[in-house]
Order: structure tokens, then sequence, then C-alpha cells
């Protein structure tokens, strides 16, 4: 039953008569656009405003249907060319779109007395904060005929620069002991018990990135200098300036997150030094070994066994989303199985119009998968709470846009190693949970740090692969100290993360960090407060569009500006940390 993801939902194929009236119904909508565009002024700013956004409401709609569907087949089945031809075609309708959506966008930003034109209309007011922000982001803002220009040469820039690295990485053939297999299957190698297979997985993985490395080393130049002049043209100071303004966060936030990171992170290279002794080695953990499984915990879940372990999880701990949880399973919502040709990693895509979701991941039965699915579900978990705004306010920032899934993976991680059945299970289930958590502080910070100096350099100079690898190979060395063997590290690690590989989203790393902290803070709220906080961590995910990053934390009593919130929540791990060594020396 549970193999691949059903889309039905929204088209049942590109020849679902459904799926071409709506294509077609892009023209209608630009006509629309074009009249609207054309009408502006002629009528009272409230009438006009309640237009603009009317039709806005209705385009979007429309449009995230159809685009989900393409992106959805495409991540499926990345040969899957129809998928990629539509979505190029439906990209290019939309970008006619543009000039007309910026003449409405600069005239909602221009209204006079907004606050004396909203007050009293319910949608108006429903969009208060949408209207408002549009008034901040006007001064970003270019002219029609040049948004136009920017929106047509990133299909051919930035956007096919970045399917590029997708296609590459998803579909290059990874050589394994004479046969040929997927970098995703190469990757879930790491985990294996066996030395062997993690080492020669890595150098398996690390060979053929050498196929690939030319050509993404191009996309990644081209995609830093578009977001750099993209930059320039706006008036942003820098990319990070840029992602901070559109995160709706305080740079005073960001530098109180790494701070407590970097004061807190000698503790993480003890976490890793104890385990590369306890695996025989002297100068650190080799990055081969960095996944590798401690304790004994090589059970293996068929996804059946894995839903029912969530759902005996999560209607104890909070009922609505077991319910949400077994929808998803039961209405195939989730693919899950690596082949070839399917993106690796995994995500979760809301389908807002169907108040629905969808969940890719690469399953092969390890308690970490069960993990990823509940980090994943709780993506879906943070949309359903979302799905009852108004259809313009269903989209939250990077930073908050982690916290769900990663209170999910509290709730999930947490019960399993109260209920380890011995000293070998736990130390395997805490393995797990500190391997993950160095990965969004010790591996965030090198990306930090990477995509930064990519972004310095890229101002002056283009980067060829040898040089990339040896920022990255620095960064890391940075980030996880004397916890890692600086001979045995990865240099590729720019490669293969699609994280960098938008020209619109840069700086996709800090959100993890971000996420896993207030998570780790607002789990340990609900385990003081018991059932009743969920009623607030509901609503605080359910305002997350609709305001800024600080005050979204401030629902549930938080001061993100303040380094001592970050540090309470890494020395939540001090006493985990001190388990693990227990445990490993044992």
């Amino acid at each position: 039953m549970y193999d691949r993801w059903s889309l039905d939902v929204l088209y049942k194929g590109f020849d679902d008569p459904k799926f071409q009236e709506e294509f077609n119904q892009i023209d209608t909508f630009i006509e629309k656009w074009a009249e609207l565009a054309k009408s502006l002024g002629s009528k009272d700013a409230r009438t006009t405003a309640k237009e603009c956004l009317t039709l806005s409401e209705d385009y979007d709609k429309v449009l995230m249907r159809l685009a989900s569907y393409c992106s959805l087949r495409q991540s499926a089945d990345t040969n899957d060319s129809e998928s990629v031809s539509y979505m190029g075609r439906i990209m290019q309708k939309h970008n006619e779109t543009t000039p007309y959506a910026t003449a409405v966008e600069k005239y909602l930003s221009s209204i006079p007395n907004l606050d004396e034109v909203i007050a009293g209309d319910e949608m108006l007011e429903d969009y208060s904060y949408h209207l408002h922000e549009l008034q901040k982001s006007a001064k970003y803002l270019l002219s029609e005929d040049v948004e136009t220009a920017l929106a047509a040469m990133d299909m051919s820039g930035g956007s096919a620069w970045s399917d590029l690295q997708g296609y590459l990485t998803s579909s290059v053939k990874v050589d394994y002991k004479g046969e040929t297999t997927t970098l995703s299957s190469i990757r879930n190698m790491a985990y294996d018990a066996d030395p062997e297979v993690r080492k020669s997985a890595y150098e398996a993985e690390i060979a053929a990135y050498d196929k690939i490395r030319d050509s993404i080393a191009f996309a990644l130049n081209s995609i830093k200098m578009q977001d750099l002049s993209g930059c320039k043209l706006r008036g942003h100071a820098t990319p990070l300036d840029k992602v901070l303004f559109n995160s709706k966060m305080q740079r005073a936030t960001l530098d109180a997150l790494l701070e407590a990171m970097k004061e807190y992170m000698p503790s993480f290279h003890s976490y890793l030094r104890a385990k590369a002794e306890a695996l025989g080695h002297k100068n650190g953990l080799p990055w081969y070994d960095l996944f590798a499984p401690m304790g004994k915990s090589d059970k293996k879940y068929t996804v059946e066994e894995a839903k029912a372990y969530l759902m005996n999880i999560f209607e104890n701990e909070n009922p609505r989303l077991a319910k949400i949880v077994d929808r998803a399973f039961e209405e195939n919502w989730i693919d899950f199985f690596p082949r070839e040709g399917k993106v690796g990693g995994a995500f979760c895509a809301g389908l807002e119009s169907e108040k629905q979701f969808r969940v890719l991941t690469n399953f092969d039965g390890s308690m970490s998968d069960i993990v990823t699915l509940a980090h994943e579900l709780g993506h879906g978990y943070h949309d359903f709470m979302i799905f009852d705004n108004r259809p313009l306010n269903t989209g939250y920032s990077m930073p908050v846009a982690e916290t769900a899934s990663t209170f999910n993976e509290n709730i999930v991680v947490n019960y399993a190693i109260d209920h380890a059945s011995s000293d070998e299970e736990k130390l395997a289930l805490i393995e797990g949970q500190l391997s993950d958590v160095t990965q969004i502080i010790c591996d965030i910070y090198s990306r930090f740090l990477f995509e930064s100096k990519v972004v310095e350099n890229r101002s002056n100079s283009f980067m060829f692969a040898d040089e990339l690898c040896n920022i990255m190979l620095e960064a890391q060395k940075e980030a996880y100290g004397d916890g890692l063997d600086h001979e045995v590290l990865h240099p590729y690690m720019w490669v293969c993360k699609s994280h960098y590989y938008s020209a619109g989203l840069g700086f996709y790393n800090f959100p993890y960090a971000f996420g896993g902290l207030f998570a780790r803070g607002l789990y340990a709220k609900f385990r003081e407060e018991g059932p009743a906080f969920l009623e607030k961590y509901n609503y605080m995910l359910k305002e997350t569009p609709v305001r800024s990053v600080e005050d979204v934390a401030k629902i549930c009593d938080i001061d993100l500006t303040k380094k001592e919130f970050w540090l309470m929540s890494l020395h939540s791990y001090d006493s985990v940390i001190e388990e693990y060594k227990r445990l490993v020396k044992r």
C-alpha cells in the first residue's frame, strides 16, 4: 500500500481536463491583471485594495496548484520531461503578470493613511500585516519593466542553474563495488553498522562528485552572482541583509544565536572526540564515521511499523497531530523509498488549496528515518495550523519554518530514549540525538561560514571547484574544531546540499539552527506546562505568517534577541552529552 505519493487530488495527469483548464486560465488571469493595473487610482483606496487582494488570492490558488503538481512530479522523477516542460511554460506565463503585479504592489504600498483605509473592513484587517509589510518592502521594489526583465532572465539564469544541480546530483552514477547506485543510496550507507561499508561508501561518494563538480561550481558561482547583482539593484546592502529582511528577523537575533552556538560548540566537540575514541581514532572523528551507529539499535522498521510507532507517541502527546499523521499515511501523501531519478533527502510541500501536504523521503527503515518522518510531518502540521488563514497569509519565513518539525523530533527522540530497553539501545538513541543536533549546530555553522565566504569572494572573482573545496574544508575545521580528523573531512558538501542553489533564497542554513534551538526551548516549556501548552503552541504556529520572528516568540514568552535563551536551549544537552560519555565508555 505504502510506496509513492498520490497527486490525484491536484490532477490525474497532464492530460487531465482540469489541469488543461487551469493551465489555460493563466492567460485569463494575465488579462485580469492588465485590466486591474490600468484601473489603479480610478476608485477609492479601500475598494481598489480589496480588488487587488481578491485577484491575488484567486490567481495564487491556481498558480500554486499547477506549479506544485509539476514540482512534485519532477522531484519524484527528475527524468520526467513533461514536468520540466510544463513548469517552464507555467513560469513563462506567470512572468507576463510581473509588470501588472508590480504596479499593484506599488499601489498598495503607497496608500496614504493605510490604517484608516483598513479600519472596519474584515478582509483588509486580516491583511493588515501583509499590507504594512508591502509598505516596508516598497523601497526594494524596482520598476515594472525591470521586475519583468529580472523574472524572465531568472528562468534561464538562477532557476536553470538550480535545476542543473538537482538533476546532476539525482542522476549521477555512483560506482560502488563493481555496480552503480544513486547518490542518495550511497549517502545512506554512512549510517551502516559495518565500518568498511561506511568508509568505502564515503570514498565512492567523493569519487562521484568528481564527475559533476565543475558543472555545479559554475551553477553556484552564477547563482551567487545573480543574488549579488539583485541586491545591488534593489538596495540591499548584502544578500544576508536581504535574507534577514525577508525573514522578518532582526540582526540582533541572528547575532545572539551565533554567539551562543560558538560559545557552546566545544561541548559538541567533546562528544565527537568521545565517539572517535570509542571507534579507535586518535585524531578526532574521520568524516566517514560521523554518522556511525553506536550502541545497538539495528532494528529495521517497515513503513507500517514506522506509522504505528509514531501514532503511539503522537496520540498521547498531541491527538490533533496524530489524526493528521494518520491521514498522511492512509491517503498516500508520502513518497517513501529511494530510486533512480528521485531527488535525495527529504522535504514537505504544503498544498494550501487542498488543505493537504506531501512528504518526500528516502526511507530505508532505520530509527533515523522514523525521526525524519516525524520532522517532515511536523512541517505538515505547521501547514495545517495556517490553512485557515487567508490565502495570502500562509507563507511563513525561513527561521520559523523548522520549528514544528524539530519540535516533533524532540518528542519522538526523547520518548525513544526514555523507553530504551537497555544501555546499548539507550546509547544508540542518544547517539542519534547528538548526531542530529551536532549537524544543526556544527555543520550548519560550517555552511554559514562557507556561504558567507563564497558571497564575499564572488563579488570580485570566480571560484573553481578546488577553491570551493578549500573554503568548505576551512569552514568545517572551524566549526567542528578538534572533534573531527582534519585529514578526513568532506570537501564536496557544497555540491550535494541543494540549499545553496537558489538565487532568491540565500543563507538557508542558520534557520535550521534557529529552528532546532527554538524548538528545544518550546519543548522544555511543553514538558513544564503539559497539554495546556499546545493551545499556545498552535496559536504561535498559526501566527508565523503574520508576525515578525521576535513577535512570534513573544507569544510563548521568549526574547530571541537575548543570548541567554539560546544558551538555555543548548545547555539542555549537558546531561545528554555526559550520559553519552558514560555509556560509550562502558
